[in-house]
């Protein structure tokens, strides 16, 4: 279990330092670039959830988009 841990903390380390490079040199501020770095993590988190929930057949697209019950007058 340590080095699973080290594994996930160097590579999470390594996703945030190139992240935020990759936003810096793309916007120049230290501020936006850290925001992004930052939030762009969490949302893939929450992306990778419910796509290994798809996968696993537990969740279609078609629940997930807004659809009408009426008839179309």
């Amino acid at each position: 279990m340590p080095h699973d841990l080290a594994k996930t903390a160097s590579f999470l380390a390594l996703h945030l330092m190139v992240g935020f490079s990759v936003a810096y040199l793309f916007t120049g501020s230290l501020a936006l670039a850290g925001g992004i770095a930052l939030v762009e993590p969490c949302v893939n988190a929450v992306v990778f959830f419910f796509h290994e929930r798809a996968w696993r057949g537990e969740l279609r697209l078609a629940a997930l988009l807004p659809h009408s019950h009426h008839a179309a007058v």
